[in-house]
């Protein structure tokens, strides 16, 4: 990710409530002269002082990718969306471009054991099935075999690249005019990328 200081974030909290409000993201790694990516969910370990998330591989993606002592990239990214230049002041420059943010995570994987991704995968249900009327939650009884078709992961995040690149290069007006138009309906109709410039050019750079 090419860095540029207009974009460049490097607080770790942009980073973790990113994941937490984005919580699908890309496995990279590199095995056998090969790189090889997997999308999967994941959720955030609370728990510790640090930047780590959990999830899973379905099973043979583990030895698709070869997880062992060698580091790993997991990319998370947020809303995004097309800048058209018609929406810029006059004099402005005139190039189009891509509003986004994205986060290129590096750590080591520890595989989890088979009761400790037994738990994760049950928080990762709960997780997601609270938001519905009639929660089915996971049960034991029919989750044990399913998840031994899977190998659970906690993966530390080392370091990390943040870009969080929402027209802070560009002139107030501009600024303006863009997220104008990104709540306005028509074909690039993208209020929630317009609601991150605004927070993003307030300051906090923090994507919702």
């Amino acid at each position: 990710m090419r860095h540029n200081p207009y974009h460049f974030v490097d607080d770790p909290d942009v980073v973790r409530q990113l994941i937490r409000e984005n919580p699908w993201g890309i496995l990279v790694s590199c095995h056998a002269d090969r790189l090889v990516a997997s999308h999967y969910p994941v959720l955030l370990d609370d728990d510790c002082d640090g930047l780590a998330v959990f999830t899973h591989v379905g099973r043979p993606d583990d030895r698709l990718h070869g997880f062992g002592d060698r580091e790993i990239m997991f990319i998370v990214q947020g809303v995004h969306g097309y800048i058209s230049p018609s929406w810029y002041a006059p004099g402005a420059t005139r190039a189009p471009t891509w509003n986004f943010t994205a986060a290129h995570c590096y750590g080591v994987p520890e595989i989890l054991d088979e009761e400790t991704n037994l738990r994760v995968l049950a928080r990762l249900v709960q997780h997601f099935e609270r938001h519905v009327e009639n929660p089915m939650l996971l049960d034991r009884d029919w989750a044990g075999p399913v998840a031994k078709g899977t190998v659970g992961i906690r993966l530390p995040i080392a370091r990390f690249q943040c870009k969080v690149k929402m027209s802070q290069d560009k002139d107030a007006e501009t600024q303006q005019r863009v997220m104008r138009a990104l709540r306005a309906p028509g074909a690039y109709h993208n209020p929630q990328l317009a609601d991150d410039m605004q927070r993003a050019l307030a300051g906090s750079s923090v994507p919702s």
